[in-house]
């Protein structure tokens, strides 16, 4: 009897995967243009900042795909350009499949083309230029390539020199997740730029937690081993985040919100 009460051990609790424990991230989904909706964002994350003293240092996660889609790309890449002066190493900026696509564009008008019809149109708008018109010619697209790199200036630079993936503890931050075959340190930029089906229909990813974009959904997903924050903030007017500290919590900025 001794020996059988011996044997009922309590199950140990499960392992809650955790950020740094001197980090305190703040996670921003998709922006696409909402230079409205950023601005809100920030404000919510700065105030809930202000009301946490402790041992933990806060870090600013963005997640990729600041531009395209949304009206005012080039106010978002000014302010994130002038946020990543402010934060210094407490701020990193992962680039999303958009700006590779805008890059792409700059580097190939002809064969990055595709990037008009994704959203780039209005990117080039944002900054005073005009659109070339369909059906493409290619002596057009070299001419806007040629603007909207010289109206970029050094927020060009600020967009080559944006992060595929970067870690705190147990959760990875990338823009559209991993592929779940191959070891972190050999993530192919497909996968973390486009995604993969894997990574959807993974139901653990081997003792991390992904933090990622991409997927538009109306609600975010957040899951045991992944966190999607894009809310779609272009066409639904809701810009989400997230604080992961000891606990987690979603910050939403709503269109209906600004007065």
């Amino acid at each position: 009897m001794l020996q059988w009460i011996r044997a009922k051990k309590k199950p140990q609790a499960e392992y809650k995967l955790q950020v740094a424990k001197n980090e305190r991230i703040y996670a921003v989904g998709d922006v696409h243009g909402r230079a409205d909706l950023l601005r809100l964002l920030l404000d919510k994350i700065s105030q809930d900042i202000d009301a946490r003293r402790d041992s933990r240092m806060p870090r600013l996660i963005f997640l990729g795909d600041y531009v395209d889609r949304g009206d005012h790309s080039r106010e978002v890449l000014e302010m994130l350009a002038a946020l990543r002066a402010d934060l210094g190493s407490s701020g990193t900026f992962l680039r999303g499949n958009h700006e590779a696509a805008m890059m792409a564009f700059l580097a190939d008008p002809e064969k990055g083309v595709d990037w008009l019809d994704w959203g780039g149109v209005q990117t080039i708008a944002s900054f005073g230029i005009q659109p070339p018109r369909k059906p493409y010619q290619p002596k057009d697209l070299k001419s806007v390539a040629l603007e909207l790199e010289a109206a970029l200036g050094p927020l060009l630079d600020f967009v080559r020199t944006t992060d595929l993936i970067t870690r705190s503890g147990d959760h990875v931050f990338c823009h559209a997740g991993i592929d779940p075959a191959k070891p972190l340190d050999d993530q192919p930029d497909s996968a973390l730029l486009w995604g993969t089906s894997a990574f959807l229909q993974a139901r653990q990813l081997n003792g991390i937690r992904v933090v990622h974009g991409h997927y538009d959904r109306y609600e975010p997903d957040v899951l045991p081993h992944r966190i999607g924050l894009d809310t779609g903030a272009y066409y639904s007017g809701r810009l989400t985040g997230i604080r992961l500290d000891d606990e987690e919590r979603l910050l939403v900025a709503d269109v209906m919100d600004i007065v």
